[in-house]
């Protein structure tokens, strides 16, 4: 019995170092909603006229990201990069949210006959950790009418950046939210996105 203790204790050890890392890994990950801010902190945005009574239809927005599933990395070590993935459907997670986010900010947000129709495409959703959590994202925004005609298309994008404990979800969940607000502020500001409800 004696002779199996160290091979036992070799096997304990292996399950102990196994859980630590698996506790310590930001594989797979499901995505969170948790901004640290508000629009209203952003400033201030006229929705009123056109952009008020206009009915507006997200379609699902498309992820033509290289990796659609990794959404973060830590490169604080360069011989140790960590990465952040998702299981979860980035796209749909992205469209939600921009489409909550205009919805209370006041836009006519309807699930069928739209005045006109947003989609597009998710370039970056990404944030990289170093000394600072930095979060980026870019979009490609097509605005068309109700019988297809193109009114607007335009690049939309944000970012954040946030200070936190080092490879922590919960900080890169806050930088992915925040850097999503930011997109969305920004289309809602846009004059474009403005002038193309107004044409439809």
């Amino acid at each position: 019995m004696r002779a199996n203790f160290p091979a036992v204790v070799c096997f304990a050890a292996l399950l102990v170092n196994g859980a630590v890392l698996a506790r310590d890994s930001l594989e797979n990950i499901p995505l969170k909603w948790t901004p640290t801010s508000s629009l209203a902190e952003m400033g201030a945005l006229d929705i009123s006229g056109a952009t008020l009574t206009t009915k507006v239809h997200f379609d699902t927005l498309v992820n033509t990201s290289e990796n659609p599933s990794l959404i973060g990395q830590n490169s604080e070590k360069a011989d140790k990069v960590r990465t952040v993935t998702t299981p979860d459907d980035v796209a749909a997670f992205v469209t939600l949210h921009l489409k909550e986010t205009a919805h209370g900010a006041g836009l006519n947000i309807v699930d069928s006959g739209a005045d006109v129709i947003v989609s597009g495409e998710i370039r970056r959703f990404f944030v990289t950790e170093v000394n600072t959590y930095g979060g980026e994202v870019s979009l490609l925004i097509h605005v068309k009418n109700a019988a297809g005609t193109e009114l607007w298309t335009g690049l939309v994008s944000g970012d954040s950046t946030r200070w936190g404990r080092s490879y922590k979800a919960e900080n890169y969940y806050e930088a992915l939210s925040d850097m999503l607000l930011r997109a969305a502020y920004n289309l809602l500001a846009n004059p474009g996105f403005h002038e193309a409800l107004a044409k439809r």
